[in-house]
């Protein structure tokens, strides 16, 4: 039951910072690494479904606010999800050839550059199509390796790079039901779902995109983003020296 309830937790504050600043799914991840025994490819696949449902909410909520609909931002979505039909398939593979000792670096590691990443702040400008599929690519082989959805890494790259915060955050969205959808797949057919566990986190991810769009749109994200920073920094450590 601990562990049940511990998931949930983590799967509502993903869902919360998948839309209020982005980088959040990965808190998904590391719930199922940290309270189960799942494998790295169970832990990435079961992740990953989540983000199916959470992407199409999290596009559906910003199309609603009108960010979406913006001739720029679409262009952009549009360049990260073609990307992501080729990258994410190759993170998956990664995925199989990574030892869980490896697997805990890795993941270490990614919220250590991702707290950087969200610790900068860049001059809002345009952000051009190639820059954007440059950055689109390595954010899905990433997620299809880790189990994210995209806007763990992509919001705060496309902010670095110019992007409005609202901007890149509906954008995220969009290329994160592409990344889902095609991860779910390879996770699904290497036989790494927990489609229990997928539920337990996923159910209240769902709620948090709602309450995460709710504070973007209502709140500044700097304190928002020094709190994350914060708490990925300090799980990088123990996240590296897990398993």
């Amino acid at each position: 039951m601990v562990v049940l309830v511990a998931l949930m937790v983590t799967g509502l504050l993903a869902g919360i910072g998948i839309t209020a600043v982005g980088p959040g799914g990965v808190l998904a991840t590391v719930g199922l690494f940290v309270f189960t025994s799942l494998s790295p490819a169970q832990v990435a696949g079961t992740a990953i479904v989540t983000h199916v449902a959470t992407g199409i909410l999290g596009s559906a909520a910003f199309v609603h606010s009108g960010q979406l609909k913006e001739p720029g931002t679409r262009r952009v979505a549009g360049v990260l999800a073609a990307v992501a039909v080729v990258g994410t398939p190759l993170g998956v593979l990664l995925n199989s050839w990574v030892s869980a000792k490896a697997f805990g670096i890795v993941l270490g590691g990614f919220a250590l550059i991702v707290a950087v990443f969200v610790g900068l702040k860049g001059r809002e400008r345009p952000v051009g199509l190639p820059l954007a599929g440059a950055i689109g690519a390595g954010v899905a082989v990433v997620a299809g390796l880790v189990g994210v959805g995209g806007p763990m890494l992509a919001v705060p790259l496309l902010v670095v790079a110019g992007m409005p915060v609202l901007g890149a955050l509906a954008a995220a969205q969009a290329q994160s039901v592409v990344i889902a959808s095609v991860g779910t797949v390879g996770y699904v057919l290497h036989g790494a779902v927990d489609w229990r566990l997928a539920a337990v986190v996923g159910i209240p991810e769902l709620a948090g995109v709602l309450i995460g769009w709710r504070i973007a749109h209502a709140l500044p994200t700097k304190t928002l983003k020094a709190a994350l920073v914060a708490v990925l920094v300090g799980i990088a450590p123990y996240l590296a020296l897990h398993g």
